[in-house]
Order: C-alpha cells, then structure tokens, then sequence
C-alpha cells in the first residue's frame, strides 16, 4: 500500500490538467488527471500536495481545500489518494516532465480520457458538492473499473 495526493488547480471555469504522455511504463498513460504524486515518508498529505504542486506546475499553493478520500484497488497493490482541490495560488507554470499540462474548461474535462473512477468524483465537485467524500475503487489488469465502494468504511 502506499499514499499519495491529488489536486485539481481551479482559475474561474477552468481546471488544470495534466496529459500522462512523457514517462515511460506510466499507468496513467493516456490520461488526463489532476497533479499530484506520492508521499514520502514523515511527510503530510498538505505538504505532499503542496510540494507536488509546486513541482509539477511551478505554482505555489496559497490554499488547499481537501475533497475526500479513494482507495484504489489494483490486483497487487492499494493505493489511498487524498485529493484536492486549490483556487488560491500564485507563480508561473513551468513545463511539466510528466506531461502536458493545459488549463481546460470544466463542462469539457468529462469527454477526456480519464480514469472511469475519476468521473464520479469529478462529477461531484463540479456540481459544487464539496463534502468530503471516500470512494473504494476496484480495477481490473486492464484498467477497467469493476467495483465502486462509497462511505467512510471503504
């Protein structure tokens, strides 16, 4: 098992995004998600967010809002994500060695290839329902999702 953050950068209707499409052997390949990472040992969830953030954008969170929790079930390994968002920050953004990032329209986020799993939460947030929320999800090896969870108890 291991922990990890992610966080979704917000400027009026458009969200920061990031295109997995420079790393090679990257399960997100392909896909548009949030920026974020793992988190090292003795290091917060905020302060993972935070360093991410700055490391993946060049921007420099002034504030976080925590969103909810998910749990992602791989066939060998777990991984628990604290997700955000930030509509407060400051700096330049700096090309991302990840990937692409593009600043996009939040009524077009959903025709992107994502995560299906990202989806519901993604719906969620839109709509401005930001109590916080734990989804379990279930993938299989080929990356289809085959079972949701949700409540405190995922």
């Amino acid at each position: 098992m291991y922990r990890t953050t992610l966080c979704y950068l917000i400027n009026g209707t458009q969200w920061l995004m990031l295109l997995r499409n420079k790393k090679k052997d990257d399960i997100n390949k392909g896909k548009w998600i949030g920026v974020g990472g793992k988190i090292e040992t003795g290091e917060t969830a905020d302060a993972c967010a935070r360093r991410e953030i700055f490391e993946e954008t060049g921007l420099v969170a002034d504030e976080l809002n925590f969103r909810g929790m998910i749990h992602f079930y791989f066939e060998d390994d777990t991984e628990v994500c604290h997700v955000y968002t930030c509509e407060r920050y400051h700096g330049e953004i700096h090309e991302c060695n990840e990937g692409t990032l593009r600043w996009i329209e939040k009524d077009e986020i959903l025709s992107l290839p994502l995560w299906e799993g990202d989806r519901l939460f993604l719906r969620r947030l839109f709509e401005g329902d930001f109590k916080e929320f734990h989804l379990g999800l279930t993938y299989d090896r080929d990356g289809r999702l085959i079972h949701v969870d949700e409540g405190e108890n995922v």
